[in-house]
């Protein structure tokens, strides 16, 4: 500011001049009154004043009119005046163009005061003097200038001192660098205002000089602008770090003149930051060379919540090695476990976090199979949100201290058999052997034992001497047990056979410690031994039983699986016989409503009959009503009584089981008797139970001849289904999970059963009725069906009250099979033109019946009674599209051997089979080809009509 100040003044006062110059020689110029920090004043040639500015009554305090005429003389003091000042000053400006002074100066207000001034002549065109122009400035703004000029002259010297900064300018032209004095101290130079700029570039080492600027550059304009370069300093040799920043600087033409910038010493942050950086390589070396593992997780705000999650920000090789889990720079907790694992991790690292205290544990961690010692401690500041990770080895030392434990447990188990053996008197010598002198010594009994001479003994023996009379077989097994008890230390214990005094072998136990030396050298090994030759005698005989105890335990397997294998097939057979068991009390009531049924037949068509031969044919209906409906019932209840007889495995189904007691309610009403009142109490809504229906019918009608067996004298029964929901509570209660059954209860109010006969019930063979009449199946075959099902069964009795027997079977999430509907015969699916059925079977009447059906329908029908019939027609060349036939065939060929056999002719020939029993074994066990299907007798005719359509249209 002050310089600017200053070339301010000079640049007016300059302009003063040079007006004054080109002013006439009529007289002194007007003053301008701009620049009221001076006094301008015009005089004549005389020196006289002519003109006065604004500035000058400022200064001086006195107006242009008061001064003008004066002489230039009455401005300074007496002094000055007596000394010939004021006419000095005009000669000398004259003579030499332009003067300046600093003098005393009066003021109007009166007083003194220092001023500064100068005086030029002025000249008119022609060159003559005309006058005077003298410019007087307060000397104290001037003096206060330099001193602030100064004082921030030496708070940059100081500022650059203190930061290692030098200034310096480049000529382009003359090529002279002109430095500061801290400029010359930075590079070793003495302190000069200007140097070549090639003696300071010599100073930077050869590798560097590509990096500054020279003259060429310099003249290009293109100079380097910010380098860092070394130099060697000529006054001590060192070699430093200089930051060097420049900028050309060019005229109005825009050509360079100069190459201006400041150079900074950096060679101690060139030095910190060399170190940091070996530092951070000495620091990666061992962090990645260290066999420790090591990382630093971040938390963060993840979906579960603040600080929900972490994600590995770094970690060395030797994590990976630890735990297991490759790449784990980058990924999160979550990406890496499961959630309730997740949760965990975040509770242990989370604490040390939020609290700053750091933890130790150890883990073992199968992906590696390794134990590790883990250490995590808080990254300063919390605000990081970061936790250090210290992952250490411990496999060995978790193995060094199981084998240490199992050691020191052997060390025991000696310790007892030393005692035991001391007090039974079995040990027969001790030894001492000194391990670094190899110095073996014995006590007398142990140099008896081996033949040896006691005395020798003493003195100390050899290794070799004692193993001379170990048994040959077992010298190598001794000479492994003692190196590797050497090697590891602690508890030795090994069993050998020695040669002892009578020339036998006898076999004995050795028990001893090895002791070690702090840094692992072994010192020495005492120990005892033990006469353990009866004890192997026993063993031996032990070894021998076992061996022949094994050999009978094989083939006691193999009878016992022999006995197996037989009790299930009789298993099986008591279950049919408890199946046929039912159908045997079905036997009387069903004779006697198959008479019925039977009876209505029969009348029926006698009727019908005799009506025709009266030609009353218009109530006929009503006698073929009557008819159907008798045969239809009988057919159900064939089918009811085939399908509770068959031997079948567990076939289970969505079922209604509403539906299925409802179908039952016939047949266990015939089979409990007229004496016991039946009631079903279904629950709307229930449920499907995924069961097989068969099984569940047996279970169902066994729970029924059961209640009317407790009933002697008659009663009710009730059969109930329900829906239930089963809390933890009640499903422990009946030994089932937690969830949705549907029940089956069958309740009666018979004589009920005590507490002990309810325990037994679901035992095998277990009954309370006299021999002959129970095989004590029924309750325990209803249990496994349950328990096969996914359900249980419960009995709830009361003495003289009755008893309760509920299924509970889990609730299947699906729906029941629906009962198919037939369509009327009128209605069924017509043959297509000229489509041919083969239709064998032994019985007229069922082959009649069929055949109408088929003409009926559209089919020409072509008839054969026995399989070798059948089978001439089929190996024709008549078209046959279909194969209709009984599964039971006289002459020794079946219907399924017939159709086998009319395949090889006929490869896709499509068969129904239609039997009164299906016969398992002559259907290959139920396994049929394809197109062939099975109908059991009696059977509906818009079924048969249905079925045939469906097998010839390709559905079978």
């Amino acid at each position: 500011m002050l310089l600017r100040r200053a070339r301010a003044l000079e640049e007016e006062a300059a302009g003063l001049r040079a007006r004054a110059a080109t002013t006439g020689t009529g007289g002194a110029p007007p003053i301008p009154d701009g620049a009221a920090r001076f006094a301008a004043i015009a005089l004549d040639r005389d020196g006289c004043i002519t003109a006065w500015n604004a500035g000058a009554e400022d200064i001086l305090g006195w107006t242009a009119e008061a001064m003008g005429g004066q002489p230039f003389a009455a401005l300074f003091t007496p002094e000055d005046r007596a000394a010939g000042h004021p006419a000095a000053a005009l000669r000398r400006a004259l003579d030499e163009g332009d003067v300046a002074d600093a003098d005393w100066h009066l003021r109007a207000v009166g007083g003194r005061r220092r001023m500064s001034g100068s005086v030029t002549p002025l000249r008119d065109k022609a060159g003559a003097h005309v006058g005077y122009v003298a410019v007087l400035q307060d000397s104290l703004d001037l003096d206060t200038a330099d001193r602030a000029l100064r004082e921030a002259e030496a708070r940059l010297l100081r500022a650059q001192e203190a930061g290692g900064i030098g200034l310096f300018t480049v000529g382009v032209d003359d090529g002279l660098l002109h430095p500061t004095p801290q400029f010359c101290r930075l590079y070793g130079l003495p302190e000069r205002s200007t140097y070549p700029a090639e003696i300071v570039e010599a100073l930077i080492l050869p590798e560097d000089q590509t990096l500054v600027s020279t003259a060429a550059s310099r003249r290009r304009g293109d100079a380097p602008r910010d380098v860092t370069y070394r130099i060697r300093r000529p006054d001590t040799g060192e070699i430093r770090w200089i930051a060097r920043q420049g900028e050309i600087e060019r005229d109005v033409h825009g050509r360079p003149v100069r190459f201006s910038g400041v150079a900074r010493d950096i060679t101690e942050q060139r030095q910190a930051r060399d170190a940091l950086r070996a530092g951070e390589e000495r620091y990666r070396t061992l962090f990645d060379a260290i066999d420790d593992g090591f990382c630093i997780i971040e938390f963060f705000d993840g979906p579960h919540g603040p600080l929900s999650d972490y994600v590995h920000i770094e970690a060395n090789p030797g994590y990976e090695r630890h735990t297991g889990i490759p790449n784990i720079v980058g990924r999160t907790l979550r990406g890496l476990v499961a959630a309730e694992d997740a949760d965990a991790w975040l509770d242990l690292y989370g604490g040390v976090l939020r609290t700053g205290r750091p933890i130790r544990f150890e883990r073992f961690f199968a992906q590696a199979d390794r134990f590790i010692d883990v250490s995590a401690a808080r990254v300063e500041p919390p605000g990081r949100r970061q936790v250090s990770v210290l992952f250490r080895d411990v496999t060995a030392r978790r193995q060094a201290e199981d084998a240490l434990r199992a050691s020191e447990a052997l060390a025991r188990t000696n310790i007892q058999r030393v005692q035991l053996a001391l007090a039974a008197g079995a040990i027969i010598g001790t030894w001492f052997w000194d391990l670094p002198s190899d110095r073996f010594t014995v006590d007398e009994a142990f140099a008896r034992s081996f033949g040896l001479d006691p005395a020798l003994g003493r003195e100390g023996l050899s290794l070799a001497q004692v193993v001379e009379t170990v048994h040959p077989d077992d010298r190598d097994g001794l000479a492994e047990a003692i190196t590797a008890a050497i090697a590891r230390g602690g508890a030795y214990a090994h069993q050998y056979r020695v040669r002892r005094a009578d020339g036998n072998y006898y076999w004995l136990e050795a028990n001893g410690r090895v002791d070690h030396a702090p840094d692992g050298t072994p010192l020495s090994f005492p120990g005892v031994l033990i006469d353990v030759d009866e004890r192997k005698a026993v063993e031996a005989e032990r070894d021998r039983v076992t061996a022949a105890l094994r050999s009978l335990n094989e083939t006691l397997e193999q009878r016992v699986a022999a006995r197996s294998a037989e009790l299930m097939r009789a298993e099986e057979a008591l279950r049919q016989s408890q199946k046929m068991e039912a159908v045997g009390q079905l036997t009387g009531g069903l004779a006697h409503d198959f008479n019925n049924m039977l009876a209505g037949i029969v009348g029926s068509l006698e009727l019908m009959q005799t009506r025709m031969l009266q030609g009353r044919v218009g109530d006929l209906d009503r006698y073929i009503g009557a008819a159907q409906g008798a045969a239809k019932r009988a057919a159900a209840l064939t089918h009811r009584l085939l399908a509770f007889s068959r031997r079948q495995t567990l076939d289970p189904k969505p079922t209604d089981v509403n539906r299925l007691v409802e179908g039952m309610m016939d047949l266990v009403r015939r089979t409990v008797g007229p004496a016991v009142a039946i009631e079903s109490v279904g629950a709307g809504g229930l449920w499907p139970t995924l069961v097989d229906p068969s099984q569940l019918e047996n279970a169902l009608l066994n729970l029924c001849i059961n209640a009317r067996d407790a009933m002697p004298e008659g009663g009710r029964i009730v059969i109930e289904t329900a829906n239930r929901w089963l809390d933890h509570r009640a499903a422990q209660e009946r030994e089932l999970e937690p969830g949705q059954y549907v029940t089956l209860c069958v309740s009666d109010n018979g004589t009920g059963m005590t507490p002990d006969v309810v325990a037994k019930a679901f035992d095998p063979f277990f009954t309370t009725k006299p021999i002959g009449e129970g095989t004590g199946l029924g309750l325990s075959m209803i249990y496994g069906f349950a328990k096969q099902s996914g359900g249980q069964v419960r009995i709830y009795s009361e003495i003289d009250q009755g008893t309760m027997v509920c299924l509970y079977l889990p609730r299947h999430l699906g729906e029941a099979e629906a009962e198919a509907s037939l369509p009327d015969l009128a209605h069924a699916p017509r043959a297509e033109q000229g489509e041919t059925v083969l239709v064998v079977d032994d019985e007229p009447t069922v082959r009649m019946l069929v055949t109408e059906v088929l003409e009926d329908l559209g089919y020409a029908a072509i008839e054969a009674a026995d399989g070798a019939s059948g089978l001439k027609v089929l190996q024709s060349d008549v078209r046959i599209d279909m194969l209709i036939t009984d599964v039971g065939l006289p002459g020794g060929m079946n219907g399924r051997q017939m159709a086998d056999a009319g395949r090889q002719h006929r490869a896709d020939l499509k068969v129904l089979f239609i039997t009164g029993y299906a016969e398992n074994a002559a259907l290959n066990h139920g396994h049929l080809g394809p197109g062939m299907q099975v109908m059991t007798k009696p059977f509906a005719l818009e079924a048969l009509a249905t079925r045939i359509r469906g097998i010839i249209g390709g559905e079978g």
